[in-house]
């Protein structure tokens, strides 16, 4: 498949555009300049390196024309420079090519089409002030330290040392003349041609520089980001569906998910899924699993680099700070200048309440997909220490049922996917005081029992297998008493402290359909809540129904559309049977998709399709983001129900697609050291 959806270039749109590489991203306006006083620049390792970066023609700011992408990894900014004369068109076009590696190329081209000679200075103004990532992103970037600046006669070095550690940039040129300030160029251009240079951004940690990922004069598409895309892409099974929509959709997924796989920091030859750009290019627990399963059958290496990565930082110890505990699996990395920036002040927080049992329940379906025995054997015992967390740290009051509630007040208040600090309130819109055990969040560790329970299957150990069937059928019963709500017909969001149920309609209930927690009895009933009107917007299911006290279309997760979210009710849906309500959701999210030129965001507004036309963005959503560019892979995956065979390299399949998705065939999906086709006109 090509690096490009359908072939074609990527025509960027909004106000900022984003380039990335592994856990290295850039972020610009639409001329390619960065401003340390917006959330821009360049960051390696969730640090700004770079937080001015402004070319200037005669000391004027250039005129943006056109941004266009071939790859995750680049940018071309067409733009022009203001009229040599009043009352005259411009004559005079610059075009940057941005690529982003290990470090950052620049291509500038400057092409003049007047009639005479162009005579003009070019100025390339830089700095950088080192910054934590979330405080750029936040607003309140801030210097900690003293920047050095370092001149030679083809370089500018910029540094800063915090707490013994040393991070730096240097900026080379091959013609300019370089200042503190920046580079500089006395331009003379003979008309109808064009001048050329090129520049090397290069991080530096404590003195050291990676090697350059696109040297000069070498072809970008022999370069090792370009192949490593390429790999990905050319390695997957090949789709090819009669509705436009969901090919495109499908098409940007697969490039996305390609730029979103980034080197683990322990084994650099390893892949992991990061959670997504700009902001969240690093190892996460919840959505680099989640991300990851979505991707099954698609890819079961992503699924396996991510477990292993997780397994290496799984908790040792008990600190009140960073939330660790043994056994349990890390919320996120962070890697940058200031590690008391970061949530709990450590490199390493782990104030998640879900990644811990879906590490386990991702394993189960790993395997299921064809996880290498090897790998099986080296991973299981990070599961079975997952599982002991469950038992030792998870269940807070020993009632059957985890729980969280953050340790110290640099945590993290919420810690189930909803995050945000009013995300868990009752119908009247009061907020729930902890501890607080979410509803999914026993679904998961429901699926975590059954997946322990067919790996114990699976090598022979039927006492095992029986043991944790147990503890999941005596869950399910509790889960049923608990968290049903007969006067309204749904499962409660949440039990508060007291254990009172927290009871407004929300989309939560959908995992529980997909983890299989919910009682055959009353999944009909969450099926009908989740696509009633005060839920379905005809874009997606939103996360809280309208009606409730805190419900709010334009809030991060009171009201807006999650695509995962969705996906993962999709499959819930599917697997008790409502087909029909599973592809209604799934043909809305495809809808949805083609007004964000294929790429699904994070979220988007929930107001309703019968009052607008068309989604509305939410403003600081990530796009690509890793579970929402995982989504229409699991939306096929989900109404095709697949269903591996690994003992007879077989998938099971049926054909539950929307009406006017039309055909779609798969080809050389794999199952273990086979493959197979699919051909949804064949299926029943």
């Amino acid at each position: 498949m090509s690096s490009a959806v359908g072939g074609q270039a990527q025509i960027f749109a909004g106000d900022e555009v984003t380039v990335l590489e592994g856990s290295s991203f850039c972020r610009s306006g639409r001329v390619g300049d960065m401003s340390a006083h917006q959330a821009q620049g360049m960051f390696v390792k969730d640090t700004r390196i770079i937080s001015t970066w402004e070319l200037l023609v005669d000391d004027q700011p250039l005129t943006p024309l056109a941004v266009v992408g071939d790859d995750p990894f680049s940018a071309t900014f067409v733009c022009h420079s203001d009229p040599r004369s009043p009352g005259a068109d411009p004559s005079v076009v610059v075009e940057r090519r941005r690529l982003i590696g290990e470090g950052m190329r620049e291509d500038i081209a400057v092409l003049n089409f007047g009639a005479e000679p162009l005579g003009a200075t070019m100025t390339l103004v830089v700095d950088s002030d080192f910054a934590d990532l979330f405080a750029v992103k936040d607003g309140h970037p801030h210097r900690r330290g003293v920047v050095h600046r370092q001149v030679t006669e083809q370089q500018l070095e910029l540094s800063m040392s915090l707490a013994g550690r040393l991070r730096g940039v240097r900026i080379h040129t091959d013609d300019g003349t370089v200042t503190h300030s920046g580079i500089s160029w006395r331009l003379a251009v003979p008309p109808h041609t064009r001048w050329t240079t090129t520049l090397h951004a290069l991080p530096t940690e404590d003195g050291a520089e990676p090697g350059q990922s696109f040297p000069a004069g070498r072809p970008v598409a022999t370069t090792s980001p370009s192949k490593r895309q390429r790999q990905w892409e050319t390695g997957l099974p090949r789709v090819k569906c009669d509705n436009d929509a969901l090919q495109q959709a499908i098409e940007r997924s697969i490039i996305d998910l390609g730029s979103l796989r980034i080197p683990d920091t322990d084994r650099p030859e390893e892949s992991v899924v990061a959670a997504g750009a700009p902001w969240f290019m690093t190892l996460f627990g919840r959505d680099s699993l989640l991300t990851s399963l979505m991707c099954l059958p698609w890819d079961v290496d992503l699924a396996g680099g991510t477990l292993a990565a997780l397994a290496r930082r799984q908790g040792q110890r008990v600190d009140a700070l960073s939330e660790e505990e043994p056994g349990k699996i890390l919320h996120e990395v962070r890697l940058g200048l200031d590690e008391s920036a970061a949530l709990g002040g450590s490199a390493t927080y782990f104030g998640s309440i879900d990644s811990t049992p879906l590490f386990v329940m991702v394993l189960g379906e790993a395997v299921r997909w064809g996880l290498p025995g090897d790998q099986l054997a080296e991973l299981l015992p990070a599961a079975d220490r997952a599982l002991s967390w469950i038992q030792d740290y998870g269940d807070l009051d020993d009632d059957g049922f985890v729980e969280y509630q953050r340790k110290t007040d640099r945590g993290l208040l919420n810690q189930g996917w909803k995050d945000s600090h009013d995300s868990i309130s009752g119908r009247d819109g009061r907020l729930a005081h902890g501890p607080i055990a979410l509803a999914e969040v026993q679904g998961y560790v429901y699926a975590a029992y059954t997946a322990r329970a067919s790996l114990a299957t699976l090598s022979g150990d039927e006492a095992t297998a029986e043991q944790f069937l147990a503890k999941a059928q005596k869950l399910q019963g509790q889960f049923e008493k608990a968290f049903w709500l007969p006067e309204y017909g749904y499962y409660a969001l949440a039990l508060d402290g007291d254990k009172h149920p927290v009871d407004a309609l929300a989309s939560n209930q959908g995992h529980c359909l997909w983890t299989g927690i919910a009682s055959n009895e009353h999944a009909a009933e969450v099926a009908e809540q989740l696509l009633s009107p005060s839920m379905f917007t005809g874009w997606g299911i939103r996360t809280l129904a309208q009606g409730m006290g805190a419900y709010n279309p334009i809030s991060y997760h009171n009201g807006s559309v999650w695509p995962h979210d969705n996906a993962l009710t999709v499959a819930g849906l599917a697997g008790y049977g409502h087909t029909e309500a599973a592809g209604k959701v799934a043909a809305a999210l495809i809808d949805a998709s083609t007004s964000f030129a294929g790429r699904l965001p994070e979220l988007f507004c929930g107001f309703d399709r019968t009052v607008l036309s068309t989604p509305v963005s939410y403003p600081t959503a990530c796009s690509p983001q890793a579970w929402a560019a995982a989504t229409p892979l699991s939306l096929l995956s989900s109404l095709l129900h697949l269903q591996p065979d690994t003992e007879h390299g077989t998938v099971h399949a049926a054909n539950g697609l929307p009406k006017q998705w039309g055909r779609v065939r798969l080809t050389d999906l794999s199952i273990g050291d086979r493959t197979v086709d699919i051909d949804s006109s064949t299926l029943q």
